[in-house]
């Protein structure tokens, strides 16, 4: 089984849609409570997360994500099929994440039993920049522990349920 996977998504390009790759920055000399943790920084969506997703025990997918229902830099964290289609989720010419994680078990290829997301509610995904509005800004050092406690809880083989305390 390949190691735990803490998956950021986004475009470092679009100012808050840049939130993934950010914290994926963030966490490149973190030092994890064992091996068996990876953090990849991937611009995709659709068929492409399947390879990613293949025979891992536990995912964790961070976004940024627009609900019009929260103030900008608000975190939110649920289970994938509790998802609404962030901006890196889906595109226009992909497949969103609960759809190729459907796709991906109907054609055999070993899903992970738990992906988890962790999305920052974003201001501004419209902007060419390469910084992240004040209030999305603010969100990383929380997203950031919010991480380190989810990886902690899967290198300790919690249960399900024991892990939703990050919400």
């Amino acid at each position: 089984m390949k190691p735990v996977l803490v998956l950021c998504l986004g475009n470092d390009l679009v100012t808050d849609d840049a939130f993934g790759p950010t914290v994926a920055s963030r966490l490149e000399n973190q030092v994890w409570p064992d091996d068996n943790v990876e953090v990849l920084f991937a611009p995709v969506a659709g068929f492409a997360l399947l390879d990613l997703l293949n025979n891992r025990q536990a995912v964790l997918v961070v976004d940024a994500i627009f609900t019009g229902e929260a103030e900008p830099g608000t975190l939110h964290f649920f289970e994938a099929g509790n998802l609404a289609p962030t901006r890196g989720l889906v595109t226009s010419h992909q497949m969103n994440l609960p759809t190729a994680l459907k796709f991906g078990r109907e054609m055999k290829i070993a899903m992970p039993e738990s992906i988890d997301v962790l999305a920052v509610e974003v201001e501004d995904v419209e902007t060419l920049s390469e910084e992240l509005t004040p209030r999305v800004s603010s969100a990383v050092p929380e997203a950031i522990k919010k991480i380190e406690k989810w990886v902690s809880l899967q290198c300790q083989e919690e249960s399900y349920d024991q892990r939703k305390v990050l919400t």
